[in-house]
């Protein structure tokens, strides 16, 4: 073997390593391995390879073995053999070395048998299949969209449904009832791989289905087919439409909002995916379908019951204290009025509508979401802030006369407008503990150019413990308390009155 290999390699000259592995039957890394060695190296792993390694006499079990479940670990093959055999007295390590090395020179990979694949009859056969394309941009937010492929075999024909959530029964049955709608007409039987959404169970080939879906499918008069388990090659066709649909017609888009997705889908199905010649057949699905197989499909109307297939026109539901309500794995928000109610909800138009069970009056609307874990929440169904800011701008108005009272929440409304509603109740604790509140004070505070609740509580303090202040150079400014620890005043108190010094030595 290692003459054959050095003499097609022929130092360079003659056949490449992949066609060489090919000729001899063995893997690139051998022919590598060998066309590195030298002949002294050769020579000693042929000395080598002379002693007899205690895994040979079970060379066959373990290539079985392996044929017959490919993904064994050889710790797995090691246990096996023990098992079966006795202790080897073999250790895990060597067991991965000697499996790792017969997988070079033994293909123990299960081949699989393909056979054509007739063309089919026109109205014959349609293959579905569902898929799922995560981290699309809808809204601004990456969103999960899901489908479900129908692909007429004659013609290739196709057909798109895309749902916000996954698809249920009651969901596969109205896309059928589209793509029927869009064909113009059913065929005689539709392939599915074994989703519980038709086959529940399957049994030596028998097929246990679901039965609101085979009652549907009865209603309309196709056959129902499944295809053995874990083999979507069996239904290829629309495989290879699933992946169509997610590289050529959703990747690398972006949309305002679900209906846009659809609409999107629509147009790409007609002036892309149903008139470009299909490579297999050579002629565009649209013109393979109105020649030959639209006059055979079976005429379609919708069933009486498919109503049915959807869901109630008002479900229930019951907020919670928060005044939320859970919908399809998000929550959405009720008036303050109605937490830890029931309420009705149903969906309009890509909005839930939320409304009372008793009067049917319309309490909420809110957009459907198209993901999970999202709330939804109208602030006009809590407490009104803005009410409760007028309610404090009141109170302190009280205390303190309008004029005041006004200039001291501007002043703490430009300072802090994100915490406003909590300067206001601050102040207005603070307001409350000066007894008796001076309001000379409080305007002189109104003077500066900043102010916290937490500063005004300070200033006033601090005027209230040196009122000869109020009289002193209007840009002094006041001594903070003493910090705790330190005798006499702070020194930022200290750096205050350095710096008023200075401003009244150089003042004209």
């Amino acid at each position: 073997m290692i003459h054959k290999i050095k003499a097609l390699y022929d130092e360079g000259r003659g056949s490449s390593l992949h066609a060489i592995a090919q000729a001899l039957g063995i893997s690139r890394n051998t022919v590598r391995k060998y066309l590195a060695m030298s002949a002294e190296a050769i020579a000693a792993d042929q000395g080598q390879r002379g002693r007899v390694k205690r895994l040979d006499a079970h060379r066959d079990a373990i290539v079985h073995l392996l044929a017959t479940y490919p993904r064994l670990t050889a710790v797995k093959v090691l246990r096996k053999l023990n098992e079966a055999q006795g202790d080897l007295g073999v250790s895990a390590r060597s067991a991965r070395r000697y499996i790792r090395a017969l997988k070079e020179t033994v293909n123990v990979k299960q081949a699989r048998y393909y056979e054509p694949v007739l063309e089919m009859v026109p109205g014959v056969q349609c293959q579905v299949d569902g898929g799922e394309l995560r981290g699309m941009m809808i809204g601004g937010r990456e969103t999960a969209v899901y489908f479900v492929v129908f692909v007429l075999s004659y013609s290739r024909l196709m057909h798109v449904v895309a749902s916000p959530r996954p698809v249920d029964t009651a969901a596969l049955i109205r896309m059928h009832d589209a793509a029927f709608r869009a064909f113009g007409g059913y065929p005689k039987e539709c392939v599915y791989d074994q989703t519980s959404l038709v086959v529940i169970a399957e049994t030596f080939r028998e097929l246990s289905l679901n039965q609101r879906f085979h009652r549907y499918a009865t209603t309309v008069g196709f056959r129902i087919r499944a295809c053995e388990g874990y083999d979507p090659e069996s239904k290829g066709k629309v495989e290879a439409g699933v992946k169509y649909v997610k590289q050529d017609g959703l990747y690398g888009e972006s949309f305002a909002d679900f209906p846009a997705l659809e609409a999107h889908l629509a147009r790409w199905l007609e002036e892309t995916a149903n008139v470009r010649p299909h490579a297999v057949t050579g002629e565009a699905p649209q013109v393979r379908y109105a020649r030959d197989e639209q006059a055979v499909m079976g005429a379609y109307l919708s069933p009486p019951g498919l109503a049915e297939c959807g869901p109630p026109a008002v479900q229930t539901r019951h907020a919670d204290k928060t005044g939320l309500i859970a919908y399809r794995a998000n929550k959405y928000s009720v008036p303050l009025a109605y937490q830890r109610a029931v309420v009705g909800v149903l969906e309009e138009d890509g909005q839930l509508v939320i409304c009372a069970l008793d009067s049917g009056e319309v309490l909420a609307r809110h957009p459907l979401a198209c993901g999970k874990g999202e709330v939804f929440k109208n602030t006009h169904h809590y407490r009104d802030r803005a009410q409760q800011i007028a309610e404090l701008e009141e109170a302190i108005s009280a205390l303190l006369g309008a004029p005041l009272g006004g200039r001291l929440c501007a002043l703490l409304k430009a300072t802090s407008p994100a915490i406003y509603k909590d300067q206001l109740r601050g102040a207005k604790t603070v307001l409350a503990a000066q007894q008796p509140l001076r309001l000379d004070l409080v305007a002189a505070v109104c003077d500066k150019p900043r102010l916290t609740a937490t500063a005004l509580r300070d200033w006033l303090a601090a005027y209230s413990t040196h009122p000869e202040r109020l009289n002193a150079d209007p840009m002094a400014r006041v001594p903070q308390p003493p910090t705790p620890g330190l005798p006499g005043a702070s020194p930022l108190a200290r750096y205050a009155d350095i710096g008023a010094t200075r401003h009244r030595e150089v003042a004209p």
